[in-house]
């Protein structure tokens, strides 16, 4: 299992408003524990040692405050301006004590990535980097009609038929080497990477909710107070 983790955490939960209570997103509270914390947590819990934050200046004494008691080291890379997160990863990449893969991941989603099962497919496959990709639930419901325009029934929203970046990866040091010092990897590094066959994809078809709106901070809210497991 990789000792190191980066977590991206340099949002400013504008669209949150009043909810966000002025802390930085991945510090706002579900279900009375900030955000970021369950993905430390589920990290520690799979062996992982070191969990670098990356983050806004000057938020660095918060975040070790908030995530410092969750078993695994907690190392605060303050951005010195703002770096997009494919700059802010490789930023907070300096401050890594080992060499190798390692994982990097959105601290401002609650998401229950097997990272075991990721760290295999990422070995398995022997790519540059390996990114977990899932279908999210899809906002409309769906509505039955025939070829003659008859509605023959509805349906609940079901999944999306198409695969989504949910932003849990593993990187390895080349990889991130290759990262902008300043953008989005997602628009630069990763199409390089795709289109030499070295970026491989991990299918997750488990839990993944985005927290960018007071519906769905609430709506996360009440997925951990129904699965109590999630404060474990």
């Amino acid at each position: 299992m990789l000792s190191e983790a980066i977590i991206l955490a340099g949002g400013k939960a504008e669209r949150l408003g009043d909810a966000a209570g002025g802390r930085p997103k991945s510090l706002v509270e579900v279900a009375g524990r900030p955000l970021a914390a369950y993905q430390v947590g589920r990290l520690a819990r799979v062996g992982v040692e070191r969990v670098i934050i990356s983050c806004a200046a000057g938020t660095g004494a918060l975040f070790e405050a908030e995530l410092g008691d969750l078993g695994a080291e907690i190392v605060v890379a303050e951005e010195p301006e703002r770096l997009g997160r494919g700059g802010g990863i490789k930023f907070a990449a300096r401050s890594r004590t080992s060499t190798g893969d390692v994982f990097a991941l959105n601290g401002d989603e609650l998401v229950d990535v097997d990272f075991v099962a990721l760290v295999g497919r990422h070995t398995e496959r022997g790519g540059l980097a390996t990114i977990t990709v899932a279908r999210p639930k899809s906002q409309f419901g769906l509505v039955d009609v025939d070829d003659t325009d008859v509605v023959r029934g509805f349906q609940e929203a079901g999944r999306v038929p198409y695969w989504v970046n949910c932003g849990n990866y593993v990187l390895s040091a080349e990889a991130i080497e290759r990262f902008p010092e300043v953008g989005d990897h997602e628009s630069t590094t990763f199409p390089e990477l795709a289109a030499e066959g070295a970026l491989h994809a991990h299918r997750h078809e488990g839990l993944w909710l985005t927290v960018n709106t007071p519906k769905e901070l609430r709506v996360a809210s009440e997925h951990v107070a129904a699965h109590p497991e999630w404060l474990a």
